[in-house]
């Protein structure tokens, strides 16, 4: 297939292609790619960009990875796909197996599914149907905090942020949940107890109808991008093991080291019931998710009688061989690696490269944790004119609200990082105050 795209085939994007997040009246304007390579895109007009945001947090090795490259054409030589149900395949077998010892404490139950939201929407079927297994009627509600990101499904929107998270448009259609407040205590911080009153108040006076806890451990992502402290996690396990509700980790963003441990959880010493994992899990090859569950969760489930004893949720491509086949190779190369060194070393840079901007009077915040950078304006920013900016100084980021952030692959070299960081910070300078 010619890569070359005309400005005929930019106009047919335009009023027939919907990007994420976009009006079909007037989109933002988007950038034509035609290769990847390293942490480099190439545009069809030949400039390249460093990329910033390692497509949405999961090429985690960079693009076109020779191991990654081997692992896809092997197995679609052999069995690009085949159906889950009734089948089983080494691939998935593989995975599942790396996952289980991976993964904390005892969470050994695997189910694949094709992407972080519907990996959420089956931790929640998982939590429902538990409490339904032991006879418990009336538990059907989720407690989470304010400002967290799940997915774009309609279980998953329903513990997103109440006010960022779309609920207005599907007033009457999203399940109401339970909100408390975001966590105060940042990571770093001097930890304050009182920090968990306002989740404490919900699980007390809403306990008989909660099922679960679902939290974004120590990262809250694409809600706001906060850290918060490791105590808040620990808290919120030691209230679910009290009052009695499981606890979902949604390491979606968070799995496979972006946050400097292997998962979220690990900052905390923290097993939750079901854990949810994604993104970087192929190395962006392939979209892949999966759900682990404790033996309690799936003991629980598969106990009861009849049909409620079958979890249900099936996707068409689950336990893809191909994707499964990828994410084996992107696993073993991430642990093979250095990447406590290599997290620590993007960390190291961003801290660096992005401080001037703190000096900024249009900038409210800067905060840095592992591989991932953010630079927080006082004011919502203009996404087309901000990736403009920074796409004539050689870099991709792609902001949203008031925030400009980085979460690059972890192998970008130290020259490649500082460009990134300069580019953020120049562009960021030109903002109005």
């Amino acid at each position: 297939m010619n890569e070359r795209l005309s400005a005929a085939d930019l106009d047919f994007d335009r009023r027939h292609i919907w990007h994420p997040y976009e009006s079909m009246r007037s989109p933002t304007p988007v950038y034509p790619v035609v290769s990847a390579r390293g942490v480099r895109l190439t545009l069809t007009d030949g400039r390249e960009l460093i990329d910033g945001m390692s497509s949405w947090w999961s090429v985690i090795h960079g693009y076109n990875h020779p191991a990654l490259n081997r692992a896809a054409r092997e197995q679609i030589s052999r069995m690009p796909h085949v159906m889950f149900g009734g089948l089983t395949h080494a691939p998935a077998i593989r995975l599942a197996q790396r996952l289980v010892e991976l993964t904390p404490g005892d969470l050994d139950r695997v189910f694949f599914s094709d992407s972080g939201s519907v990996a959420v929407e089956v931790a929640i079927k998982m939590a429902l149907q538990y409490w339904r297994a032991r006879g418990v009627e009336g538990r059907t509600r989720l407690l989470t905090i304010r400002g967290g990101y799940y997915g774009d499904t309609f279980q998953a929107m329903s513990v997103c942020d109440p006010v960022t998270g779309m609920h207005h448009l599907f007033a009457g259609a999203v399940s109401e949940q339970l909100f408390a407040d975001r966590p105060r205590v940042r990571f770093g911080e001097s930890w304050d107890p009182s920090d968990l009153a306002s989740l404490e108040d919900l699980a007390a006076r809403h306990g008989d109808e909660i099922a679960a806890v679902i939290l974004e451990p120590i990262v809250q992502g694409a809600g706001g991008m906060r850290f918060y402290h490791p105590e808040y996690l620990k808290g919120a396990r030691e209230l679910c093991d009290r009052h009695g509700f499981l606890l979902i980790a949604d390491e979606i963003a968070t799995g496979f080291g972006r946050s400097g441990e292997l998962f979220g959880c690990d900052h905390a010493g923290v097993v939750p019931d079901i854990m949810c994992v994604g993104k970087a899990l192929t190395g962006g090859y392939l979209s892949l998710a999966a759900t682990l569950a404790r033996p309690h969760v799936a003991g629980t489930i598969s106990a009861a009688p009849g049909a409620a004893g079958v979890l249900m949720h099936g996707p068409t491509f689950m336990a893809n061989p191909l994707a499964c086949a990828v994410a084996v190779a992107s696993v073993d190369l991430l642990m093979e690696s250095p990447w406590r060194k290599r997290v620590a070393r993007v960390e190291r840079e961003l801290r660096r490269g992005l401080a001037p901007c703190r000096d900024l009077a249009q900038v409210a915040d800067v905060r840095v944790l592992g591989a991932i950078g953010v630079v927080e304006m006082r004011k919502p920013v203009d996404i087309a004119r901000i990736q403009r900016r920074l796409v004539e100084r050689g870099v991709w980021a792609r902001p949203f609200g008031k925030l400009i952030y980085l979460m690059p692959a972890y192998v970008m070299s130290v020259r490649d990082l500082r460009t990134l960081c300069a580019a953020v910070c120049e562009t960021v300078a030109q903002e109005p105050a």
